[in-house]
Parts: structure tokens; sequence; C-alpha cells
């Protein structure tokens, strides 16, 4: 059976089966809905270390963690080791897993040496490595990427080096950071980092459905998986991933349960960021929640123009009362 309980260090996970985290996607709120869904684990959007260095306090704020179960996860990303050990001591004191971003393509992000950009200087890898490692009171995992680009491929080599500097689960995305999300996740290279090292690894990359998700473990052997895109919209696809692996029957969602969880997911997002912005944060989410329904493009145009929560909730129930 591939879904299972997951160990990362000390902490124990409901299951194998993790929520990607996902810069302006994996905040609080769609992390609540995820875990009604049955996720292993929640991990937040990625933190700045130099942020919470110079104390930020909208950074400081994506620590928020209110209602959730544990485990929790945070994500922090950077390249001054120093400002990485005082955000690993920081945030260690709120979560339960600590993971470093060494795969984030974004150029905002790769143009300061962060994200997949250290997959260009090993040395630095291993340095962050050991000193987070250090300066946690909480297990390190960290998040790689295949390579810089296709005459960069090093996922196995820092794996081994992330693994001697102490960490304790390694999740890898099959791509290099030049793909960015374009083309076929690499299953291979995966399957290779599970091969080269003796601690978790968790595949990531192309897990769009349930019969992905069985496919990658049968392949790469992997521990578990982390899934990302295919959530936004589609918070049940955990649900349907474990009762698919362990040989439950997997239900059709219906309508009236997707609108009670779009408003549910509204009245979140309202609660945590107030009407205004809550309700735009909300707008590239509901494009994905009713991608391929009927006539969405014309619901999705407006909703892009509504911005109270009573007006968007009364728009959706019509919406679905239509279909």
């Amino acid at each position: 059976m591939y879904s299972k309980k997951l160990k990362i260090g000390n902490v124990e996970l409901r299951n194998n089966i993790l929520l990607a985290p996902m810069a302006g996607i994996t905040d609080l709120p769609f992390r609540l809905i995820c875990e009604k869904y049955g996720v292993g684990l929640t991990c937040t959007e990625m933190i700045s270390s130099k942020g919470l260095y110079y104390d930020d306090t909208k950074t400081k704020l994506l620590l928020n963690i209110e209602g959730e179960k544990r485990p929790v996860s945070a994500q922090i990303f950077g390249s001054d080791v120093e400002a990485l050990k005082y955000a690993a001591k920081y945030v260690s004191d709120f979560v339960d897993i600590i993971d470093i971003n060494m795969g984030c393509p974004a150029p905002k992000i790769v143009k300061n040496g962060d994200g997949s950009k250290l997959l260009l200087d090993l040395e630095l890898v291993e340095k962050i490595a050991t000193e987070v490692v250090k300066s946690s009171k909480v297990p390190v995992t960290a998040k790689i990427r295949k390579g810089w680009d296709n005459n960069n491929i090093v996922a196995v080599e820092v794996a081994q080096i992330l693994e001697k500097s102490g960490i304790s689960a390694i999740a890898i995305h099959g791509r290099t950071r030049q793909e960015f999300y374009s083309g076929i996740s690499d299953w291979d290279i995966i399957k290779k980092v599970k091969e080269s090292v003796k601690i978790p690894v968790i595949g990531n990359g192309d897990i769009k459905s349930k019969e992905d998700a069985k496919r990658i473990f049968e392949q790469t052997n992997v521990d578990g998986i982390m899934i990302g895109r295919a959530s936004i919209g589609n918070p049940w696809i955990f649900e349907e991933i474990i009762n698919y692996l362990q040989d439950k029957p997997v239900r059709e969602v219906s309508n009236e349960e997707k609108l009670d969880t779009i408003i549910e997911h509204i009245n979140l997002e309202v609660q945590e960021k107030g009407e205004i912005v809550g309700i735009k944060e909300m707008r590239k989410h509901l494009a994905h929640y009713i991608r391929g329904m009927k006539e969405a493009s014309r619901v999705r145009e407006k909703i892009n123009k509504i911005d109270t929560k009573k007006e968007l909730i009364d728009c959706l129930k019509e919406y679905f009362r239509d279909i």
C-alpha cells in the first residue's frame, strides 16, 4: 500500500500525501480547506528569512497557523546564512518542521541568489543546510529541483549533501529551473535521488490525478508525494488520492459540496485578510474552482468585478443553481 504514515525526523505525519508550498496560494485559509480533505502535511507560503531577520510585520503574518491541525511545516527562503540561521531559530518556535526553499524558479527570487539559484553553488547549499539544522529546534527538510538547467543536473549530488548536513527529508521537483513548469517532470531523476539517500524522499511534479499518484509511487519508490498546482481549486484531490491508493471507493464531489467549500474558503479569506484583500485573493482560486464548468469564462469575468463578500457569494449561488 502506497498511502501510509510518514516520519520526518521525530515528527509523524498523518499520511504521505503532502501539500506543496506555493507563493500566493498556500495561505492559512487554503491550508485549512485542504486539511478537510485529509492532506498529510501542509506548508506555509515561502517566508523570507531576511524579512524575519529585519522584523518585517508582513513577513511574520505568513506564520499564522491558528486553527491548523499539527504537524505544520513552514518554508523559509534566502541565501544569506546569518538571516537563515535567525529565521530557523525564530520559526521553529511556531511550527513542527522547517523547509528550506532551494527550488523556486521565480525571477524575483533567483535574481537575489535564492531559491533554485542555490543549485549553482553547492558549497553554499551545504553551509545553509548545516547552519539551519543547527539553529532549528525541529526537523529540517529541503525542496529542490532537478538542477538549474540541462548542463547542471545536480539533484543527486545536492540530495547527498543535504543528507550529510542533517536534513531530515527531501522533496524534489523533476524539472530544472530553466524549464519552470513546461515540458514533462522527470520522474527518473526523482527515482535516482530516492536511491541515493536513506532519508525520506518526496516526489513532486505532474501529479495531477489519483492515477498519476499511483504511477509515481510505482516508478520511483518515493516515500511520499507532494501536490502543488493540481490542488488549486481542487482540494479534494487529497481525499481522492488517499482513497484510491488504499483501494477504497473514490466518491464524486457534488456541485453542492463544491459550492459549500468555495463559500467556506471565501469566508476564511475575508476573516484572515479583510473583505477587500480577501475577495481579491479569492479570484485566482475561483478561476480554478469553476474551470471546465459551463459558462465558466463569463462567470469568471463577472467575479473579477465583484468586491464584496455578499455579492460574490450571491453570484456563485446563482451560478451553481443554474448549472
